[in-house]
Order: structure tokens, then C-alpha cells, then sequence
């Protein structure tokens, strides 16, 4: 479905600013469906288009229910092109600039629906009409709220055909504003309660205050006004959280009511949030506490890590010595992850910040006269811990493998199949090079790492290497993540060297 600057875009022409109103009339307007316990349908004349003499063609640009009575509307009406003659009131409205009564045909199996078309202004320009379905008129039996609500909503009728609502630069209402449903309270120009709605009772109950509050402003009843007079000095809409006793919050949102230029009143809108408030603290205190058992799983493992190259140190024998500092590289790469967690809130890792580390890693590893250099390019964005932990120890293992073992030369095979170290490549100002390529689509991880040093040797396969560090890599990438690995020496025209390729899908593992 199109949403309303699409459309808007498509049928009328509105100026940026107008069709911001517009954005803004749309997000704000539950308030007045609920005020008038009617369905609203917001519509804007087409783009040059007339239907005839001194008519309009019309589009339907948003329509929303009320939630405090049953909708006339089954059907979406959003993107249609009302016909003139079923819609007569709208462009009557529109050629009028003024509020028009009547009913509107064609939307209902029961026939006509009683309705009334408001001019939606901005500045002095008429950009759409705001249409009321079911319009009722007020009967003597009707309630005090409703005759309330009702009265209210003509008020901030009239201010939308004055372009006075909705409010320069207002925000749009998320899910935590006040609705009408949490409660009403209407205040004079002096800010004296009018009217309170029995939820709006209830929220001044949470907050200590029992006496009646007709006639009295927020002050004399204990509770904080700073909001409502904000309001009614600016004519601009306040919302102010509100604290009253130990763990009490209740959310205030002040809505102005203003005629030809003056402020009259204000609808003030309640909602106790305190148990919202809660959960915040208690999501707050949760996360913190995980972030606090990832700093110490940081520690530890960086603690371990240290242990490991004192041990190497002491022991005699080289091939020992290497088996531990391998570890303590593995150590260290997965404490990259726990210490990134320990400092962003929830499960998701920054993975360009692990690849950063690692890349030092195996920079730092580098010894005697060779020249490596590492390239990145692209990213992998940020992954799941369980995701980018088994990554982090596979990356780190390519490139240690990638610079310790591709630009040396020697008849003697490593565990890798590689040659040993005899003579490096960086000497004579040869410098090797390893690229390594990152990707995140929709539906799988792709890591490529490249080097052109002297490549693989005939026969080799990856699935009956000898080699740890490999074997810890097909395993992780096969078994953990689900994925698959293909490690292959480049032809000489190709430039020559070893690639290995790794996609790890992004769905649920097995």
C-alpha cells in the first residue's frame, strides 16, 4: 500500500511544507477520531484535474477508527478517488473553505451516512478536507463526557480550518503518548479544571490527589503544572512526565486549544506509565548486569590469555611454545567479542570493530624481514554474539595462517601443506599482500580472504588437512554456524596465491 506522501506525490501538488502538515495532521489525529467518536478520512483534491464546473477530482490520502466506538468504515478507503456526486459536502468544503454538512453516499450498505467535511488550511491556503463519518448531533440525554469530548473536538475542528492543529514542528505521537482512553482532563484559559474523565480521576488518584478537581487548577491539588501553564502561555503542546510519590509517574501531554489567535483552554491528555516506568528500570538494571558479565568474561578470558604466553616463555621446546601462543591468539580473539559486549547493550556485535583487532593482530604477529600488508573492504555490519564469536576465532586463524605461512619458501611441508620458512618474500622491498572481503545480504554471510603469496600445493583439501588451525576453522564455520568453506590456490594469470571462502547463512541454524 502506498503511504500518504506516496500517494500525495502521485495526485496532488503540494509543496513540501504542505504536505509536512499534512504528515503532521495524520500523525496527531487519533486525538480527534476519539474526541468525536468518529471515523476520520483525510482527502485531497488531484492535481489539476476538475470534475466540472467549480469541482474537484479527489483522492483519499489516510483514514483512521476511532477506538472508543464501533467504525461505520469496513473498507479501506486510503488511495481511492471519491466521486463528487456521493462526496458533494468535500467539494463543497474545498470550493467554500468552510465547514459543510451533509451525507455521503457510497460508503455504507445501509445507505447515506450523516457527515460533515472540515477545510484542512495551511497558512491561508485550502490543501485537503478533513471528513467526519457519522457525525451525531447531541442529544439532552447525552453524558457530560460526551458532550465534553464533543465540544472539544469542535474547538480543535475549527483551529484545523484556521491553521492553527496540528502544531508547527509537533512530534508524532508513538506508542507511550496519552490517548484520549487513558484520560481527559479540559482546562480554562486560567487553567482551571473544567472536566475530568474517570481515568483521569484514577491517574489523580495514583498521584495522592482525591478531592474533586472542577474548579481548581493543578496546583492547589498538589500536582505539578509547570506543563499546563507552558501550554497556555506559548500555544504550543507540552508533554512533561510527571513524579508524584515514591515510584508514581504519570505522562502529561497539554494540547493547547486556541481561537483566532487566542488561548482559550487546553485538553490535557493522562497516562499513568508507572509500571511502563518499571519495566524500563528493571530492563535497564538487566542490561546493565549483562554488560557487566561480559566485562568480566573479558577480563578473565584476557587473564588466561596472559597465562598462556608467561607459560610459553617457559617452555623449552619450539614447537610447544608456538601450540601456546596459537592458543592464547584464540583466547584473545574471542575476548575481542565479550569486551565489545561488555560495552553496547544487548546480543549484537559491531563486527568492523572485531576485524580492526584482528587485522592488528596479525600484523603484530609478523617477524623477521617480511612485508605484509592487509586490506578490507566491505563490512559485515553487526552480527549476533553466537554468530560473531565462531567468526571472530575463523578470521583470526586465516589471517595468522595467511601471514605466517604464505610468503616464505622451503622444501620442508608445514601441518598446513604450506612450505616452511626459508627465505621471505619481503626481502628485496617484495611486500605480500592479503585482502580480505566482507558481505551481509538479506540471507548470508560471505568472507573472502586472499593472499599472493606461493599458493597450496597439488592435492591439497582442506577436508583431510592436518593442520589445527584449519581444522578448528572447518569445524566452527561446517559444524557451528552451518556454513560452508572452500579453500583453493589462484592460478599464476590470476595473479597466483591462496583463496579461502566462507558463507555462513543468516537464518535459523539447524
Amino acid at each position: 500500500m502506498a503511504t500518504p506522501a506516496e500517494l500525495a506525490q502521485l495526485h496532488a501538488v503540494l509543496e513540501p511544507d504542505e504536505l509536512l502538515h499534512l504528515q503532521r495532521l495524520l500523525g496527531s489525529w487519533s486525538l480527534l477520531a476519539d474526541l468525536s467518536f468518529s471515523d476520520l478520512v483525510l482527502v485531497v483534491p488531484v492535481s489539476g484535474l476538475e470534475g466540472g464546473p467549480g469541482g474537484f477530482q479527489m483522492v483519499v490520502l489516510g483514514q483512521i477508527r476511532p477506538n472508543n466506538r464501533p467504525t461505520r468504515l469496513n473498507q479501506d478507503l486510503v488511495g481511492q478517488s471519491p466521486s463528487e456526486d456521493d462526496w458533494s459536502i468535500v467539494s463543497e468544503a474545498l470550493r467554500r473553505g468552510e465547514l459543510v454538512r451533509g451525507d455521503i453516499e457510497g460508503i455504507s450498505p445501509a445507505g447515506p451516512i450523516a457527515s460533515e467535511a472540515i477545510p484542512v488550511r495551511f497558512g491561508h491556503k485550502v490543501i485537503g478536507v478533513l471528513v467526519r463519518i457519522g457525525r451525531e448531533e447531541v442529544r439532552p440525554a447525552t453524558s457530560s463526557y460526551e458532550r465534553t469530548y464533543l465540544d472539544a473536538f469542535d474547538r480543535l475542528a475549527a483551529m484545523v480550518s484556521e491553521s492553527a492543529f496540528p502544531f508547527p514542528e509537533a512530534d508524532v505521537g508513538t506508542e507511550e503518548a496519552p490517548r484520549v482512553g487513558d484520560g481527559v482532563v479540559v482546562v480554562d484559559d486560567e487553567g482551571r479544571v473544567e472536566f475530568a474523565s474517570p481515568n483521569a480521576m484514577n491517574a489523580f488518584h495514583r498521584m495522592g490527589v482525591y478531592s474533586l478537581p472542577e474548579g481548581r487548577r493543578f496546583v492547589d491539588l498538589g500536582v505539578e503544572e509547570s506543563a499546563v501553564e507552558w501550554a497556555l502561555t506559548t500555544a504550543r503542546p507540552v508533554v512533561e512526565e510527571v513524579e508524584r510519590r515514591p515510584d508514581v509517574m504519570v505522562l502529561v501531554h497539554c494540547i493547547p486549544l486556541v481561537t483566532h489567535g487566542s488561548v482559550t483552554g487546553a485538553v490535557i491528555l493522562l497516562r499513568d506509565v508507572t509500571d511502563v516506568r518499571r519495566l524500563d528500570r528493571l530492563l535497564l538494571s538487566k542490561d546493565a548486569a549483562i554488560r557487566e558479565v561480559h566485562h568480566r568474561v573479558k577480563n578473565n578470558l584476557q587473564t588466561i590469555s596472559s597465562l598462556l604466553r608467561l607459560q610459553a616463555r617457559r617452555v623449552p621446546a619450539k614447537a610447544g611454545r608456538e601450540a601456546l601462543h596459537e592458543a592464547e591468539r584464540r583466547v584473545r580473539s574471542i575476548a575481542l567479542v565479550h569486551e565489545i559486549l561488555s560495552r553496547e547493550p544487548g546480543d549484537q556485535v559491531s563486527f568492523d570493530e572485531i576485524v580492526v583487532s584482528l587485522v592488528q593482530m596479525a600484523n603484530d604477529s609478523v617477524v623477521g624481514p617480511s612485508k605484509v600488508e592487509i586490506g578490507v573492504e566491505g563490512d559485515l555490519g553487526d552480527l549476533p554474539a553466537d554468530v560473531a564469536t565462531p567468526l571472530a576465532v575463523t578470521l583470526a586463524e586465516l589471517l595468522q595462517n595467511a601471514v605466517q605461512h604464505a610468503f616464505v619458501v622451503d622444501r620442508r611441508p608445514l601441518r598446513t601443506g604450506r612450505p616452511t620458512k626459508r627465505k621471505a618474500a619481503g626481502v628485496k622491498n617484495q611486500v605480500g599482500r592479503v585482502g580480505v572481503m566482507l558481505a551481509h545480504d538479506s540471507d548470508r554471510l560471505a568472507i573472502e580472504v586472499r593472499d599472493d603469496g606461493i599458493g597450496l600445493p597439488k592435492g591439497f583439501d582442506i577436508e583431510r588437512t592436518n593442520s589445527l588451525g584449519l581444522s578448528i576453522v572447518r569445524d566452527l564455520v561446517v559444524s557451528q554456524l552451518d556454513g560452508s568453506i572452500e579453500m583453493r590456490g589462484v592460478p599464476k594469470v590470476d595473479g597466483g596465491g591462496t583463496l579461502v571462502r566462507i558463507e555462513v547463512p543468516t537464518g535459523p541454524r539447524r
